[in-house]
């Protein structure tokens, strides 16, 4: 596999994780918590490993390699506080944190588009990771809410599924412009 097939599969992956830790996040009747707790396992994990095989493809380093980087420690981040046996405040915690790292993240690879050519596939990415640093940080706000026993369940859904699309638009303009 090249690299740029490896762009587009590491951003599908990527995409198709947000959109499952998004479900998993949104309070569906007709699944069960542990269904929507293990969808957003499974998506956090995809994201990370997305944005890992993101990273592996960008080279010379750059700040979008960067922030890619980051979101993938961010997602790992998350991916500990659900696994490991923690106390619930500290996966609290650490479900915050994986979001402000992620928020980081994207915040880090739009500098960089930003900073870029002014193309169709800039505007994407631009889009994308705007979108998902938004999303990420409505998430990171939202587990702060909880943290002082607010409720900040709205919040995260929206933040999980803005998320989602800036994921899927990065996605579909790595595919169309690779």
């Amino acid at each position: 596999m090249d690299n740029e097939e490896k762009a587009i599969f590491g951003s599908w992956i990527q995409a198709i994780g947000t959109v499952l830790a998004a479900i998993g996040s949104t309070p569906i009747k007709e699944l069960s918590s542990d269904l929507l707790d293990s969808l957003n396992l499974i998506g956090n994990v995809m994201q990370g490993t997305g944005n890992a095989l993101i990273s592996d493809t960008i080279d010379p380093p750059s700040l979008d390699k960067l922030g890619n980087q980051i979101q993938a420690i961010g997602n790992s981040t998350e991916v500990a506080g659900i696994l490991i046996d923690f106390d619930e405040k500290v996966k609290q915690i650490l479900e915050i944190d994986g979001n402000w790292l992620q928020a980081l993240g994207g915040s880090v690879a739009l500098a960089d588009a930003l900073g870029g050519e002014r193309s169709i596939e800039a505007l994407y990415s631009i889009y994308g990771n705007l979108l998902q640093t938004i999303g990420n940080s409505l998430q990171a706000i939202s587990g702060i809410k909880e943290l002082f026993n607010q409720d900040g369940q709205s919040l995260n859904v929206v933040g999980s599924w803005i998320q989602a699309v800036g994921s899927v638009i990065s996605a579909i303009g790595q595919t169309k412009y690779p």
